[in-house]
């Protein structure tokens, strides 16, 4: 098999990438470890920034968001025995949110790939990435039982923190930032109507987050320690818990039901740089995870190949490598701006075991200078926007 780009992992991260090389005239085949029923089974992020929406609407891939999705303003922050304040981020920097859960871009973006008889393979097994430093890698893989060659002109890894791709690059050109924090977060998807504002609670019981995915799909979270175990909160505990953490009004005003999906994730914060190596560049999850705190996750995957679809169509078209050799320095300085404010608002918004009368004073006033300054607010809702593509 032979083509110009391709793209290991079949999450949003590849598949939109492909649709926006498609569109600039450049070839690419898609290879999935998982099924494609796995892969849009998959429950991950719902909060998408203008310029998420943005890069998808130009692309034609924004009909159904624009049906379905939820537009929202900001966030609200509550913390026990104080007054909740909002962020306003479309009052200070003009912009807004769209609540449209990653299940439904991903059925958008198998949708577009049908349209126009894309080559996704999916359940492919023992992926190798093969002369990646070289002007002509390849990568092998074996796809239902037979064993197949790609060659290719450049490799883009999209395979998630987990996968292949970055294990490519040698550990003496790879450098590693991780910082693992001492909780978790137990999540609940439900079927019912969410609160009218994405809600952030600190609380001495823990950190509490309601949000959405849909009108009628409730997204809502809670700190918990590393070693919890799933089956020990059946529905009526987290109900229970999460009302405990937010002031009354609020926790008067969600609405409790059946869960559908019920999960434990750590939290971490990771960025590999550098993000490229020779015919090999990284994007979404192979090269960084945020905390789910800052809503960055899909965010900068989204950035990070609309980056590279830029880069590979300008060689393409013009044959410079300008932007194919500049694309890690320019992608994490936006990668770096969103880890720094999931770091900011998970420090902020947390109970850390251990923590001293200080550090938990400090946090307090934190809190407070923040409901109080105007341009803490700005500065605050400027980085919860992200950073322009």
């Amino acid at each position: 098999m032979k083509t110009q780009v391709a793209i290991i992992g079949g999450g949003p991260a590849g598949l939109l990438l492909s649709e926006i090389l498609h569109s600039h005239g450049v070839s690419s085949v898609v290879l999935e470890k998982s099924s494609r029923e796995h892969v849009l089974s998959r429950i991950r992020a719902g909060v998408l920034e203008q310029t998420t929406v943005d890069v998808l609407r130009a692309h034609g891939l924004a009909d159904r968001l624009d049906r379905e999705g939820h537009v929202h303003d900001g966030m609200k922050i509550v913390w026990a025995g104080r007054e909740s304040y909002f962020i306003d981020v479309a009052k200070h920097v003009g912009k807004r949110f769209t609540t449209y859960g990653q299940t439904k871009i991903q059925e958008d973006l198998f949708a577009a790939a049908d349209r126009r008889n894309a080559t996704v393979l999916t359940e492919v097994e023992d992926v190798q990435l093969i002369d990646v430093s070289s002007n002509h890698p390849c990568v092998t893989f074996t796809h239902h039982g037979e064993s197949l060659r790609l060659d290719c002109d450049f490799i883009a890894g999209c395979d998630g923190f987990h996968g292949v791709s970055r294990q490519a690059i040698p550990p003496t050109v790879l450098r590693e930032f991780e910082k693992v924090y001492p909780f978790g977060w137990l999540g609940v998807l439900s079927p019912t109507p969410p609160l009218p504002d994405i809600v952030y609670a600190n609380h001495p019981r823990g950190f509490a987050l309601a949000s959405a995915r849909s009108p009628t799909l409730s997204r809502y979270y809670i700190q918990v320690p590393l070693d919890t175990h799933i089956e020990d909160w059946p529905d009526e505990r987290f109900w229970s818990e999460l009302k405990a953490r937010f002031p009354r009004e609020l926790a008067d005003a969600i609405v409790t039901g059946s869960s559908i999906e019920k999960s434990i994730a750590p939290l971490r914060s990771y960025v590999a740089e550098p993000m490229q190596h020779g015919r090999l560049f990284l994007a979404g999850d192979a090269a960084h995870i945020v905390p789910p705190t800052g809503a960055k996750g899909l965010n900068l995957a989204v950035s990070d190949v609309t980056y590279l679809a830029r880069a590979l169509a300008a060689y393409y078209a013009k044959g410079s490598t300008q932007q194919l050799d500049g694309y890690s320095e320019v992608a994490l300085r936006r990668v770096w701006s969103s880890v720094r404010v999931s770091w900011y608002l998970t420090t902020l918004l947390h109970r850390f075991p251990g923590a001293s009368d200080f550090d938990q004073r400090a946090q307090e006033y934190e809190l407070e200078y923040l409901k109080s300054s105007y341009h803490a607010q700005v500065a605050l809702a400027e980085q919860y926007a992200g950073l322009p593509i």
